[in-house]
Parts: C-alpha cells; structure tokens; sequence
C-alpha cells in the first residue's frame, strides 16, 4: 500500500471527527468554590447564585426582619440594614429554599419595571409581578458574598 498525501489528510479527517465527537460527549467539571460565610444572629443562608455564564457568582444570605414601605423606602431601609433588596433571581432562590421565612404576601425586589414601579415577589404562590413604587409591600433584606 502506498501512502499518499490524499490518504493522510482523510484518515486526518476521521481523527478530527472522532476527537470532536469525544469532547462533546466528555464530562463537564463544576466547581463550586469552598466558602466559609459567617452567618449573623438571625441570619439565614439562602443558596448559591449562577451568574450569566453559568459559573457561581454569590452566596446569599437573609437578613433578619421583615418590614412594609415604599420601594424608595425599602432601598434606604435595606442600606441601613447593611444589605439590598434582592434581585428576582434572588427572590426565586429565597422562594425555593427559604420560602417559610416570608408570609404568604408580596415582596418588593431591587429591579425596576418601569420609571414608576417595581418587581414583586409572592411568596405564596411564587408568581412574580411588578407594582407601584409608592405601595405599601413587604420587604426582606440580603447580603452577598461574592465568589
């Protein structure tokens, strides 16, 4: 048999093709970092964050206490707690694994709908919606710790 350049490059071609079909088929490997979060008295740790790109973004923790304000309210009560309101994604993880630490009400998150209103979250159903900022709604704070 005679080797020629014609039979290298389509034997290379399968090759291409065989290590293509492996990597596709290959285990992925998620790491979550080790943390140690110190927890507050009354605070809760509520979950890991993915950020847009699917790798851990932040954990996040409850703060304890729950209040009815504004929104503009709630974003400077948040402060002086120390912490923000959550995010909807946040809210969805709060709902997921710490929904027995809200009443069965609606809760403001930190995400504007429009120039006039905001996300809420309920905590009954898990429904998000959006309300007037000038509302009365129940609201919940959060820390994060950043990976």
């Amino acid at each position: 048999m005679t080797i020629t350049l014609e039979a290298i490059k389509a034997e290379q071609t399968k090759l291409a093709q065989m290590i293509a079909k492996f990597e596709a088929n290959a285990p992925t490997l998620f790491s979550i970092p080790e943390a140690n979060i110190e927890l507050q008295p009354g605070e809760r740790y509520a979950g890991l964050i993915l950020g847009d790109d699917g790798r851990p973004s932040h954990h996040l923790v409850l703060l304890p206490g729950d209040v009815e304000a504004t929104w503009a309210d709630a974003k400077k009560l948040a402060e002086k707690a120390g912490g923000d309101l959550p995010t909807r994604r946040e809210q969805s993880l709060l709902f997921s694994n710490l929904k027995g630490e809200f009443k069965a009400d609606w809760y403001w998150s930190g995400e504007q709908s429009s120039e006039s209103s905001a996300f809420i979250q309920g905590f009954l159903s898990g429904y998000q919606n959006y309300n007037l900022e000038d509302i009365q709604r129940r609201c919940r704070f959060v820390r994060r710790s950043i990976i």
